[in-house]
């Protein structure tokens, strides 16, 4: 299976239209056509939206290897671990300062 069926066939496993797909990653519902219709390429900047947006396994989309989605706590770490590690240190500590704030309004939720 392609990268633009393997799109396609996450599209609908979530049961969201085109429109509403690409809305979710933030580009034109013509372009995810032309996606899924092979009449443009899949670039890194798609894959790794969809991926982030969606949970998705972003060896699955390339490859079509592994699960489509991440499901063990272990693999969602590993994943935000390594997007954390892309971020400089000033938004690593915003993302930290975020992350201590849902903490606390989960505590405070119980």
């Amino acid at each position: 299976m392609s990268i633009s069926k393997r799109i396609r066939h996450l599209r609908q496993t979530l049961n969201m239209s085109q429109v509403e797909f690409a809305k979710a990653i933030y580009i034109s519902n013509g372009y995810i056509a032309e996606l899924e219709c092979e009449h443009r390429r899949v670039n890194e900047r798609i894959l790794h939206l969809i991926s982030l947006t969606f949970s998705v396994n972003e060896k699955w989309l390339k490859t079509g290897e592994g699960e489509m989605f991440f499901n063990t706590p272990g693999e969602k770490l590993q994943r935000m671990v390594g997007l954390f590690n892309e971020l400089p240190p000033k938004f690593q500590d915003y993302a930290m300062q975020q992350i201590e704030q849902l903490l606390k309004l989960n505590d405070s939720r119980r």
